[in-house]
This record gives structure tokens, sequence and C-alpha cells, in this order.
């Protein structure tokens, strides 16, 4: 902000990976007033859009930025949004994780949040010495914040980077746990939640259902949401029309009596455009003549199903932009060298371009070159093609993506194939890759239904429009 035009203080507190304590630096640094605080990987894009949401409506934000940073994408993009962003203050605090030698787990995630459940302690003088409005986080660290800001008696937070379906089973996991313990142990039938569509357990996240990881929900997930009544309010990157039995289920206390209040705010704007390498190309392709393919950095096909989408994008007779952001946990370099055929992994072949690293989405999925968009169905990336209009294949392959997958396909931005399973349980031949991409690149009723979905988005941003209210009413709140 510049001269002297009012600010509000809200509170928000950013993690990463891998941590080291410095109570000191952070004291000296004197910010006036923190705002916004997420916790772990992948989970910065929607901070970072809400911060700037916030900013360009007079709010005061500033991040604390736990560190060292964790991996190189998310390092990276948190250079670039401070670089691009100077009126958003970044609070650097260094943390120093130990992790006891009696511990019997060995999840890397888990590990990683048990550690910055124990270090948050140290930010309780900083928050308290600071004029703070709110604090605002992820779930994965709900149970600690929702204490610590009782403490402090400051109004907190939740963003939500998931649908509203899933947050709804995420809210009424005590309560399923409660009735019955061994809820997730058989992988037949439907989850019931109260006043929401039946999930199948074939949706739920895999790692719910495994012996061998069953204490993700005692240690993890079920504190995180018995805290729940203690939050404010909770952000949703969804909007209204998308979701629409959920969210009023929720809201109307028919869910559960003690959840607090839901504010659908989405999609969420780009924060920072940025023009893309690749850009040239797509310009010299006719309008929505390309098919997008986008897997994200937690990609798991194996090397065989690579090459049967390879084989799916030649036969659907369409030029393709494929992005592979080269996570080593997928396939190396010399694996995805192999099964592109090229020189090198960056490089075109066929109908192809085939881009290894990272891309601006956004701009991609903005492009008028743009035809369809295959992708596992991270909730991210859901909105982003929703504000597009981008007709999905929605392809899931961990987490929560199936029912995010069936939001899509209710919604109509999409096709999701439910026999095609996670990704892993099957091999799904190229053949019926390539003519369900040919169906979604020329049938006039997905493209219309598509279409349909980017008027609705936009229309909840305008003004006046059911986001863009909430929005206001978030920030009266925050402010009165």
């Amino acid at each position: 902000m510049s001269g002297k035009r009012r600010s509000y203080q809200v509170s928000t507190y950013c993690h990463s990976a891998n941590y080291n304590v410095g109570l000191k630096q952070l004291q000296q640094q004197r910010v006036s007033s923190p705002s916004f605080l997420p916790s772990g990987t992948g989970n910065l894009i929607p901070f970072f859009r809400i911060a700037v949401m916030f900013a360009s409506r007079n709010c005061k934000v500033t991040f604390i930025n736990i560190k060292p940073q964790a991996p190189a994408p998310e390092f990276t993009s948190f250079s670039r949004f401070s670089a691009n962003h100077p009126r958003i203050e970044i609070l650097d605090f260094e943390m120093d994780f130990h992790t006891p030698l009696d511990s019997t787990i060995r999840d890397p995630f888990i590990i990683h949040f048990q550690n910055i459940t124990r270090s948050l302690n140290q930010l309780k003088p900083i928050l308290s010495s600071l004029p703070v409005k709110a604090i605002f986080s992820d779930f994965a660290i709900a149970v600690k914040l929702a204490q610590i800001s009782a403490d402090l008696d400051i109004p907190y937070y939740i963003v939500s980077t998931s649908s509203a379906k899933f947050f709804a089973l995420i809210a009424y996991l005590p309560v399923l746990m409660t009735e019955d313990p061994n809820v997730f142990s058989n992988p037949l039938g439907d989850v019931k939640i109260q006043e929401v569509a039946p999930i199948q357990k074939s949706s739920i996240p895999p790692s719910w259902m495994d012996d061998s990881t069953n204490y993700l929900l005692p240690v993890f997930l079920l504190p995180n949401a018995g805290s729940l009544p203690k939050v404010k309010g909770v952000l949703l990157s969804t909007f209204n029309w998308f979701e629409p039995e959920t969210i009023a289920a929720l809201n109307s206390g028919r869910v559960l009596n003690r959840l607090p209040p839901l504010f659908p705010i989405g999609p969420l704007p780009s924060y920072e455009p940025q023009e893309s390498d690749h850009l040239p190309w797509l310009n010299q392709q006719p309008a929505e003549s390309v098919v997008y393919v986008n897997f994200g950095r937690r990609e798991v096909m194996s090397t065989d199903q690579i090459r049967e989408l390879r084989k799916g994008l030649e036969i659907c007779g369409y030029n393709y932009l494929w992005v592979n952001k080269g996570n080593e946990d997928v396939h190396d370099s010399r694996e995805f060298h192999e099964f592109s055929g090229d020189s090198s992994p960056e490089g075109s072949k066929s109908r192809g371009k085939i881009i290894r690293g990272w891309v601006d989405q956004e701009k991609l999925l903005a492009h008028p070159a743009i035809g369809g968009f295959v992708n596992e169905c991270e909730w991210d990336s859901v909105m982003e093609a929703a504000w597009n209009g981008v007709p999905m294949l929605a392809w899931p392959q961990h987490g929560d993506q199936k029912m995010n997958a069936e939001t899509v396909k209710k919604a109509g931005l999409g096709i999701w194939i439910e026999d095609w399973g996670w990704g892993g349980e099957k091999l799904v031949d190229g053949k019926d890759i390539g003519q369900l991409l040919a169906q979604i690149m020329e049938d006039l009723n997905v493209k219309k239904a598509a279409k349909n979905v980017r008027e609705k988005a936009r229309e909840a941003c305008e003004v006046g429009g059911s986001s863009e209210k909430v929005l206001a009413e978030v920030i009266a709140i925050l402010t009165s």
C-alpha cells in the first residue's frame, strides 16, 4: 500500500519443509503485524492468491516464511511471489526440527507436520507482541494454532485447499470414527455423511484404507478435525454454483452443528501473470486445437502407462502440450527420454511439444489454442480449468482426486471414467485414451458445458457475485 491509506491486519503463517528456529531473528525484523500462515509443501499457491486478494482491498498482509525452504518448486514460487509483491511483508522464521529417536512413525509427511506442530509455540510471543487481527493457516496445523489463537484471543481461520465435499469428509471424521472405528477397514460400500451425498469408499484416499498407514487418521487427521469447532471460519477455494448442495448443508448446521461458517471465495484469481517460453508455439496453433497434459509434481504413472498416454495423444489427432514437472519420484530423465523418443526430455516430437519443468499453468489454460486438459484433478487445477472453461479429462491418481473428479463430472466441467481406478491400479489402453480425448476436443455438448462453468465462475467473482460478496463479508468481519 502507498501513502497513508488505511491498512488492516490479517495474520497468516507460511511453511515449507525442514526447518530451524531463530526467535531473535524474527524479533529483530520488528514487522508491525504478521498476516498469512500456510503450512507444508504444495499448498502455497492458494495462500498467495488470497494474500493478494486481501492486499488489493487495503489489508496489510504478511507471510511468516518458515526456513530453510522446502523442495525447489515451492522455493521458486515463494521467491518469485516475494519479488513481485513487495507490499506484502515477508517474515523469515528459522526453525530447528528434531525427530525423536524412539518414534515409530516413518512417513515423512507425518514427521514433517509433527515437527511443525512442536515448533509452533516459538511463534506465540511474536504473535502476542503484534496487533494481529486474525490468523490464517491450512488444516494441517489446525489443532495447535487453534490453541495458540485461543490463548492469545486472536480469531483463527482455516484456508481449505480442497473441495467442499472433501472438507465435509474431513470435518465429519470424528463422528465416523466414533460410530465405527473400523469404518475405513472395509473397502466396499459407501461412507455416509449427514445431509451430504454418500461417498464411495473407492473414492476415499487409499492411504486411509491401508492398515500400514492407519496412524494417518489418529495422529494427523482426527486431532485437526476435532479442533474445527474452535475455528472462526473456513475460506474455501470454490464457489457456490460449483458445489451448491454441499456448501449449503455445511453452512446450515445440518452436517455438524458446531462447524464454523464456510466462506466460498473461489475461483481464486491469478496473483502474478507470467509470460511462458512456450506461448510462441501455442500462438501458432488454431483455436481450441491443443490438448494440454499436466499431472503435477506428484505424478505416479508407470512408464508403461505413460507410453499408453502418449499413444492416446497421437491417436486423438490433435496437437498436444505435455508438461512433466520433473519430480524425481516419478521417473528419471532417462525414462522420460526413452518414452518420448526425443533427443532430450524437453523438445517436440510428432504432434506434440513435451516440456520438463515449471510452466505458468494459469497462462496456458487461458490461451485460446488450448481445447482440452488432461489432469489428475488436483483442486487448484480444477478451479483454473473452471475459470477458463477448459473441458477436462479427469484422471485421479491419489488423495482427494476421485472426489474432485466426481465434482468435475457433476458440474459439467469434463469427463471422468471411474473404471480407470486410481493411478497404477490398471493399465489404460492408449486407444481408449485417444477416443476420450477426441470426444473432449470435438463434442459440442462437452465444450458448451465447460463454457457454462466458466460463465458461472466469473459471475461469482464479479461485483455482486456470490464469491465477491462473501469475500467482502470476511474483510468486514476482520475490520470491524
